[in-house]
């Protein structure tokens, strides 16, 4: 499961990078696309921090 987490995470940032310089998407579309992929950022971010192991002392 965190595996998973880790890779949504990572392939957000890496296609928030490609529509915001690569893509040559403007307007609307750009917007829609970075909002995608900033919710799923946020969304495996937090997956990830609510599965951390927890030091019980």
């Amino acid at each position: 499961m965190r595996a998973l987490l880790w890779l949504l995470l990572a392939a957000s940032v890496l296609a928030n990078v490609f529509i915001s310089t690569f893509a040559g998407w403007t307007g609307g579309l750009q917007v829609a696309g970075s909002v995608c992929t900033g919710v799923l950022l946020f969304g495996s971010a937090v997956g990830l921090w609510l599965t951390r192991p927890r030091n019980e002392a």
